[in-house]
């Protein structure tokens, strides 16, 4: 059926092969391959990572390889391949709790692209250890890992060697990627084998720098989202003389800030207080993933909750809507994780079945726990520091970067994005201007010297491919391609 089959059959590991899904009927518009990498040597307590690779549905052979990576950190990247832009739409089971329906999805990246999904760092999703010691890591931890990781894949995938390879992921994946990237990089440099070749990475609404991500980018994202008022606008930014970060300690910056964050976190939190309920008004209940999006966590959503017999609230689960012909996920009441994580039952159902496990090669809940879509198991540390620094380095040493962000996501806001690739200092190559998808303004990018593009996708919340899966392919392709977007 396609350029690789007789290669892939005889080079990648046989056990590996993906024969059949629960689920799903006919046959596979690619071959699929899935199981563990130990990555350290220890075969009674080391680290297993798990993979899912969906080759190409076009032209194997010629195609980028992609790595796909979730955040949180501790979230699965099953997320991306269930909800986002896997080769399956999943339907929900009829009657509750009984496997989904899988359907192939139009919008998937496998059809431009090779991918492979990993559950990264080891603890997350199906990737395990026996020794619980190896749950605790960091951002160098993890970037080592999954480095070596990939050395060891491409030894068991040795046709892939030669294709274009990208690392991808979105939110906490902001910081996986760029310090993946540097690792695969420096692997190079120093005559690592097999040599990988790499060609550059992409992150979507991406924690990058605190400086530049947290209220340096609220406070004028809520602003001109008119969320909150020219007043209170105008009081903070004269008080924190346009610095939300570092002049956030000084008491007359501190007590207008906290009049913004008291509107738009302790809402959506739920702590109210006679202290700060004056200000419970302008955001309470907004989505923090998508603020078109409708919110409800209150005791009345709750209510409503009990009275439809579901375990979502009624508004909740309208959520997720776009083109994809199946609405396959309601997004998270608006509590940023770790608070609550996203309505996950489809794809804990599939995963946490023993005939799905079986077909996917996966250990059994026994051994691995339950699959959750994002785990407290992990002990992680955030020890790499801001994300400039190392994608200055990237961009100099000529990798391409795609920078994308859903311009409605206030998880992290395209504000910061914008801000931070600024900041870089690089020569404006493409200004401004409007990208088109479907005879359509899709949003906005910037292109910048040393092969780096800054670009939005309009209407889009914090996971770009499942609010705007045509968008998102259309961006995708063209990048990968070296096509103008």
């Amino acid at each position: 059926m396609f350029i690789l089959e007789e290669i892939t059959e005889k080079a990648a590991p046989p056990r590996s092969l993906v024969t059949h899904l629960p689920g799903f009927d006919g046959p596979f518009p690619s071959k699929h391959y899935s199981g563990y990498i130990n990555i350290d040597g220890n075969l009674t307590a080391g680290k297993n990572l798990f993979y899912y690779f969906v080759v190409s549905e076009r032209n194997p052979a010629a195609d980028p390889v992609v790595l796909w990576l979730n955040g949180g950190p501790g979230c699965s990247s099953f997320d991306g391949f269930v909800y986002e832009h896997g080769p399956f739409s999943f339907e929900k089971g009829k009657p509750k709790g009984s496997l989904p329906k899988l359907h192939l999805n139009s919008y998937t990246w496998t059809k431009v692209s090779n991918i492979i999904y990993l559950d990264s760092p080891v603890g997350v999703g199906l990737s395990y250890s026996k020794d619980p010691t190896k749950y605790r890591t960091g951002d160098q931890q993890t970037a080592s890992d999954t480095h070596t990781f990939l050395l060891k894949w491409f030894e068991q995938f040795p046709e892939f060697l030669s294709n274009p390879f990208y690392i991808s992921g979105e939110s906490f994946a902001g910081i996986y990627v760029p310090t993946l990237a540097s690792e695969v990089a420096k692997g190079i440099k120093n005559g690592e084998k097999p040599v990988i070749n790499f060609k550059g990475y992409m992150v979507g609404n991406a924690v990058t720098d605190p400086k530049f991500d947290g209220n340096n980018a609220l406070v004028p994202f809520a602003h001109g989202m008119a969320l909150i008022s020219d007043d209170i606008y105008e009081e903070a930014r004269s008080a924190c003389k346009g610095n939300y970060y570092s002049n956030s300690q000084k008491d007359d910056c501190n007590s207008k800030l906290l009049r913004v964050l008291t509107i738009v976190w302790w809402a959506d939190l739920g702590f109210a207080s006679p202290v700060v309920g004056v200000f419970l008004h302008a955001l309470d209940g907004i989505n923090i993933y998508d603020i078109l999006e409708p919110c409800y966590h209150s005791p009345d959503a709750d209510k409503q909750k009990s009275k439809a017999n579901s375990s979502l609230p009624i508004s909740f689960q309208q959520l997720g809507m776009t083109e994809k012909p199946l609405p396959v996920r309601k997004r998270m009441f608006g509590r940023a994780w770790p608070f609550e994580a996203p309505d996950d039952n489809v794809a804990s159902t599939w995963l946490n079945d023993k005939a799905v496990r079986e077909a996917i090669h996966a250990e059994p809940e026994s051994v691995t726990g339950s699959w959750d879509l994002c785990t407290n198991k992990i002990h992680y540390y955030h020890d790499a520091g801001s994300m400039i620094p190392y994608h200055r380095n990237l961009t100099m040493q000529g990798y391409r970067a795609l920078v994308f962000s859903g311009d409605h996501d206030m998880c992290v806001p395209f504000t910061g994005s914008q801000a931070w690739t600024r900041s870089l200092g690089y020569k404006i190559v493409d200004e401004w201007r409007p990208w088109i998808s479907n005879s359509q303004i899709a949003g906005y990018l910037q292109g910048y010297d040393h092969n780096l593009t800054f670009l939005t996708i309009k209407g889009a919340g914090h996971t770009v491919p499942e609010y705007k899966p045509g968008e998102a392919l259309d961006f995708y392709s063209r990048w990968l391609e070296g096509k103008p977007i």
